[in-house]
């Protein structure tokens, strides 16, 4: 067995709204070893969460027998992460970036001594998934993170799109609802993300709770997250499968408006919401395929991550640092 000393090796970290997920990765792909901590520091407090992530990379060093000088870089997937400047620009889902810019990366640079550089957390799926998993060899598709929020990852010709600052591809907050639509963290309203992430679903089940008298298990709980929605459809609720079908309708017909400006060869969908596939792979692809310009028409697959939840955005953003 290879010595683990002699190899070369990058931190690839996938910060989320709660949890934020780092590991160590060798030139293979392999991560070596992992940890998470959490994302949900307030007001005020970026410097207490960069001290984390110092903090577990140390951690994670010692158990793998390395030191800093061993690493090559390290490499983000953050929300609302410009590549070009370094920094985590007015995150409306984490409490510690909201209404500010954080230099993250030269922050954490100068405690560790090692290079970071920063991406949008869909971009680092997007790279994850192009090299490890379901898109291996495509060189033209559409990654949709479903989690705390929806973010996406846009490739074209092999390459991801950043645009002229930095932040292309905010596929999330495109207007799905144009007239009394949800308010979204990002201060408008109708936006996808605000219906399709996982906050937005159980909003949705709130809704409908509200407004109807259907029997459903969902009645039952005082508090309603997205896997609750999932847990009670497994078990028949048919109020939580028309919550994914809704869902999957909206996502559908948002993907119909992506497709024409990018001619993607696949639209990949990964995160927590995704793992209700057999509840909105049909309404999303009938929706999607029923308002798509009649030149992509049953051309665009919809395709599941293969790739471990975590390991994506980990390996993607590790990707970064070679």
């Amino acid at each position: 067995m290879e010595d683990i000393k002699t190899k070369e090796y990058v931190v690839g970290i996938d910060v989320g709204g709660q949890t934020t997920k780092i590991g160590i990765v060798n030139r293979r792909g392999e991560i070596v070893k992992q940890s998470v901590i959490s994302s949900m520091f307030g007001t005020g407090e970026a410097g207490l969460f960069e001290d984390a992530v110092c903090e577990a990379i140390k951690s994670l060093l010692a158990q793998a027998g390395l030191s800093a000088e061993q690493i090559q870089g390290i490499g983000m997937g953050a929300p609302d992460a410009n590549y070009y400047e370094g920094t985590i620009h007015d995150a409306v889902n984490l409490a510690w970036a909201k209404g500010i810019t954080v230099p993250i990366a030269s922050d954490i640079e100068k405690r560790i001594n090692i290079p970071v550089t920063v991406t949008n957390d869909a971009n680092a799926a997007a790279i994850g998934e192009m090299t490890y998993g379901a898109a291996r060899g495509m060189k033209d598709f559409i990654m949709i993170t479903l989690g705390t929020g929806v973010g996406s990852g846009i490739v074209v010709n092999g390459s991801l799109v950043y645009g002229h600052d930095g932040f292309a591809g905010e596929l999330g907050h495109t207007k799905i609802i144009r007239n009394g639509g949800r308010q979204c963290g990002c201060g408008q309203c109708g936006c996808l993300e605000a219906y399709t992430s996982a906050i937005g679903i159980a909003r949705t089940a709130r809704e409908w709770l509200e407004m109807s008298d259907e029997p459903s298990q969902l009645r039952n709980l005082s508090e309603i997250t997205s896997k609750d929605i999932f847990v009670a459809a497994e078990n028949g609720d048919k109020l939580a499968v028309k919550i994914f079908e809704y869902t999957g309708r909206l996502l559908g017909e948002s993907f119909a408006n992506f497709i024409p400006f990018s001619a993607p060869e696949a639209i990949v969908l990964f995160g927590g919401l995704a793992r209700a596939w057999k509840y909105i792979e049909k309404p999303i692809l009938d929706a999607m395929n029923s308002n798509v310009v009649f030149l992509w028409k049953n051309k665009v697959r919809l395709i599941h991550s293969t790739l471990p939840e975590s390991d994506a955005a980990i390996l993607g953003a590790s990707a970064l640092a070679w």
